[in-house]
């Protein structure tokens, strides 16, 4: 389904404006609707001056069955313009997220992980009367229980230092530079830092991939798709909060497709086996492999086997067999080796794959 209004800001009410979108024509939807705060009265420093706190119009609920009566309606919604595969990511505090959630598993939505920011620099609580709130939760769920959702984990082990990325994501508030201000003041009570985003998009969406967001205030969604090669629809009531995010996402360089592109995962790459190596001729038979310690040395065959002379056979079971183990992967266990130095033979296949794609 072609996805109309792209790389686009629609002004209007959320539920209306998607409700003129047809099914299916989204990747993601990452919304930070109203959190309904129920403010008791202003809130203010001990020196006396006023906290920003957000106390707009469109965070104005006049109960808790109205605030779940909006709430399902504009999910139910997100759910329809998504495609099958596609997924949803909501945030909120905890004066919202409990009834987020119940009102996303209600609707059929699959969650997949439930992720807590942990702010660097949150707000202390003034009053002493409760726990400095440092932290928001965000929900990511597939469309259904069916849905296979993107989620690039080799590009995030990566980018974490080869470790397994956490649901514990410590990030600061947006603050300094990238905090729009409007004469003097924030132009958004909640504009939410690019880092996150940025998070968000890369781990969960492609290149290419479309982002709606029914809620884009000042456009961190917008202006993050749009560096990593995303398109996005943005829906947005306030005009004053339209335009800031116009002039913001006009001034990003997007970035080169090639450096916007997830690390493959290798379940997805062309299956190459070990006899195109010899067959294209980055292998000759007859030439050694090792182990990186240089222990066990084999032979290339030219069937695409090796002989240890007690062992033969695929390059998996002779390096099973040489370390007297149950299983090798032999993509990684074998060496060839060039100008005096030791390469995994992987890196032939990685060769082998480039000249596929």
């Amino acid at each position: 389904m072609t996805t109309p209004y792209k790389d686009s800001i629609l002004r209007g009410d959320c539920i209306e404006v998607m409700k003129s979108l047809p099914d299916a024509c989204v990747d993601l939807v990452f919304a930070d609707p109203p959190y309904n705060l129920q403010l008791g009265g202003g809130l203010t420093r001990p020196d006396q001056s006023d906290v920003d706190g957000v106390t707009d119009e469109w965070d104005q609920f006049e109960s808790f069955a109205a605030y779940d009566a909006f709430t399902k309606a504009w999910l139910a919604e997100a759910r329809r313009v998504l495609k099958p595969n596609g997924a949803l990511w909501v945030i909120g505090s905890y004066h919202n997220i409990f009834r987020l959630g119940c009102a996303v598993q209600d609707l059929g939505f699959w969650i997949q992980n439930d992720v807590v920011w942990v702010k660097t620099n949150p707000m202390p609580n003034f009053r002493g009367t409760r726990f400095a709130n440092a932290h928001e939760t965000l929900i990511w769920a597939g469309r259904d229980k069916k849905s296979r959702p993107t989620f690039n984990y080799h590009s995030l082990k990566a980018a974490n230092e080869d470790v397994q990325m956490r649901s514990d994501w410590t990030l600061p508030l947006c603050t300094g530079q990238e905090r729009l201000k409007t004469g003097g003041k924030k132009t958004h009570p909640t504009q939410k830092p690019e880092a996150l985003l940025h998070r968000v998009l890369s781990a969960t969406t492609n290149p290419g991939d479309v982002v709606l967001d029914p809620f884009f205030g000042t456009g961190t969604t917008g202006a993050v798709a749009k560096r990593l090669g995303r398109h996005f629809v943005g829906i947005e009531r306030d005009e004053t909060y339209a335009k800031a995010a116009e002039a913001r996402i006009a001034s990003i360089v997007p970035a080169d497709p090639e450096d916007a592109a997830p690390l493959p995962s290798p379940r997805r790459q062309p299956r190459v086996g070990f006899g195109q190596l010899i067959e294209s001729g980055l292998l000759a038979p007859g030439s050694k492999l090792y182990c990186p310690k240089r222990k066990h040395i084999a032979r290339v065959k030219a069937d695409g086997t090796l002989d240890t002379s007690l062992h033969q056979g695929s390059i998996h079971k002779v390096g099973a067999g040489v370390q007297n183990a149950a299983s090798c992967n032999g993509w990684t266990f074998w060496h060839y080796e060039e100008a005096g130095k030791l390469a995994p033979i992987d890196s032939l296949r990685s060769v082998i794959r480039r000249g596929m794609n």
